[in-house]
C-alpha cells in the first residue's frame, strides 16, 4: 500500500500541472502578501512616528488611526475573496486534474 501511494505521489508530483498549480500559487500569494505585510507595516510606522497624523479627526470622534484600523480589517477580507475567487478560477481545475491522476494511479 504504501508503494503504491508513493508510486502515485510521485506522479503526480512530476506532472506538468502540478508544477504549474505550485507556480499559479506563488505568483498569486507572494505579490499579494508584499502588499498586505507592506501596507500593514506603513499602519504600524504611521502609529508610531505620525501620531500627529493619525490623530487628525475625520469625522467627529473618528480619526485617521481608527479608520486606518479597520481598513486592515477589510483589505483583509477583500484579500480572502479575491483569493477564494482565483482558486475557483485558476487552482481547483488543475488541482481537480491532479486529484483524479493521483486516484487513478492507486488504484494501478
Amino acid at each position: 500500500m504504501r508503494e503504491r501511494d508513493a508510486r502515485a505521489y510521485e506522479a503526480v508530483h512530476d506532472a506538468a500541472d502540478f508544477t504549474e498549480l505550485k507556480r499559479r500559487y506563488k505568483n498569486f500569494v507572494v505579490p499579494w502578501t508584499i502588499a498586505f505585510m507592506a501596507w500593514y507595516l506603513a499602519y504600524v510606522a504611521c502609529n508610531n512616528w505620525a501620531r500627529d497624523f493619525m490623530k487628525t479627526q475625520v469625522i467627529g470622534n473618528i480619526n485617521v488611526a481608527l479608520v486606518f484600523g479597520l481598513l486592515q480589517f477589510v483589505s483583509t477580507f477583500v484579500i480572502a475573496a479575491i483569493y477564494g475567487r482565483f482558486a475557483n478560477r485558476k487552482l481547483d481545475p488543475l488541482a481537480a486534474g491532479l486529484n483524479a491522476k493521483y486516484k487513478r494511479e492507486r488504484r494501478r
